[in-house]
């Protein structure tokens, strides 16, 4: 157990002294890169003329400022799984699977309500976002099902998932018809015109569902009673495997991305179009580059104990209160920002994705300002969480806890 000083009681443990808090605390990070994202979206001015990962067009710290947050949904989902197995291991699987089935389901009211009115601030929702937690909720209604298989399989049917969805690339389903949808749905990001609004699915489920099965198939590894030592080897080889496929099969070019790399004019934009893999849906070596990494930092992370861990491991600890109040809150700050230089607040209300909305080019701020504004949203969002974590310790006995 992490022994807490006076100074950081106010990060509770009542209850958790078997816990493993690298879980939290990875989640914690990938969560603070995770707002720098949504800051670079609402603020940056080259966000608004350019895909940050456009090799064409960007230089080395505004990808990687882009790159760095390539972590965070798999990773999120990743983890996700890894808990439901910890869950079930107290609960038992008929629960787990109740559970998991009503919490999938909630997140999509979440998604298509609450989080894509932070989104846009548009009350009419002409459009209608399909991205993280949509592919979150998607992953826990599959994984209530998967979970009454063996081990074994479940770990089978991620790692087919995830290594084979690439070969289904060159399946295209055109059209507006239902088939389309579906396909889009499972494997094609794109976007559907509707009479009422815009239907954007961004984070076709194939590949989630895989990521939220291994992440399932890991948690044996965390669960009470479980060798340290076996753990952390099996973290480190399979770190280090995960990042040397990504460099033979990116190397190669012969599977695993859309989109393959090509020399570029120099040696830092032949780099970046070699690290430039595809998120949409996310293709095994986007995969393997975020997870691999994700690996060690667990097998090495469990020795971590200073404030700041502690600080980041309660914030992991309420993942989808943060991740509601910091789009709201980045929204708001953008919108204050919008009217400060010249802008007017219908401006930040969106019937396009942010960065594509015509009336913003021009706005926005340097990378310096964008990185600031971060900082701020973290560190403003701190003391809330921490007093939530506190709460939801407190007050165990009241079910809706667990689904925010």
């Amino acid at each position: 157990m992490i022994t807490r000083s006076a100074s950081v009681a106010a990060v509770p443990l009542t209850g958790r002294a078997s816990r493993i808090e690298s879980i939290d605390l990875l989640r914690g990070l990938v969560m603070i890169l995770m707002a720098l994202d949504h800051v670079r979206d609402y603020f940056h001015a080259d966000a608004f003329l350019y895909n940050p990962v456009d090799i064409s067009k960007t230089d080395g710290v505004v990808f990687f400022t882009r790159w760095i947050t390539h972590f965070c949904a798999p990773v999120f989902v990743f983890l996700a799984g890894t808990s439901a197995f910890l869950v079930g291991s107290r609960r038992g699987k008929g629960e787990l699977s109740a559970f998991l089935l009503k919490r999938g389901l909630w997140l999509i009211v979440l998604e298509v309500t609450i989080i894509n009115f932070a989104w846009l601030f548009n009350v009419h929702f002409q459009l209608i976002l399909c991205t993280v937690i949509w592919a979150l909720a998607i992953g826990m209604i599959s994984l209530a099902a998967f979970i009454h298989l063996p081990l074994r399989a479940i770990i089978a049917a991620g790692i087919i998932l995830i290594v084979g969805h690439n070969a289904l690339d060159v399946v295209h389903v055109a059209g507006e018809g239902a088939d389309a949808v579906g396909w889009a749905l499972l494997h094609e990001a794109r976007g559907f015109a509707f009479p009422a609004f815009f239907l954007y699915i961004g984070y076709p489920v194939i590949p989630w569902i895989g990521i939220m099965l291994l992440g399932y198939g890991l948690g044996t590894q965390f669960q009470a009673g479980a060798d340290a030592n076996k753990r952390h080897r099996l973290l480190v080889t399979a770190g280090i495997a995960a990042i040397a496929l990504f460099v033979v099969l990116r190397w190669t070019n012969v599977y695993g991305d859309p989109v393959p790399w090509t020399p570029q004019a120099d040696g830092l934009h032949t780099f970046l179009s070699f690290m430039n893999v595809a998120k949409y849906p996310p293709s095994l070596l986007y995969i393997l580059a975020t997870l691999g990494p994700a690996m060690l930092f667990l097998a090495f992370a469990e020795k971590y104990k200073g404030r700041v861990a502690q600080y980041t491991i309660a914030l992991g600890r309420v993942p989808m209160f943060y991740y509601i109040l910091h789009l709201y809150l980045i929204h708001l700050l953008a919108v204050a920002a919008a009217l400060a230089t010249g802008y007017d607040f219908s401006d930040m209300i969106f019937t396009t994705w942010v960065t594509d909305s015509p009336n913003l080019k021009g706005y926005g701020f340097s990378l310096g300002v964008t990185y600031l504004v971060w900082i701020g949203v973290v560190l403003a969002l701190f003391p809330l969480c921490l007093w939530y974590d506190r709460y939801k310790t407190t007050h165990k006995d009241q079910w809706w806890l667990s689904y925010l």
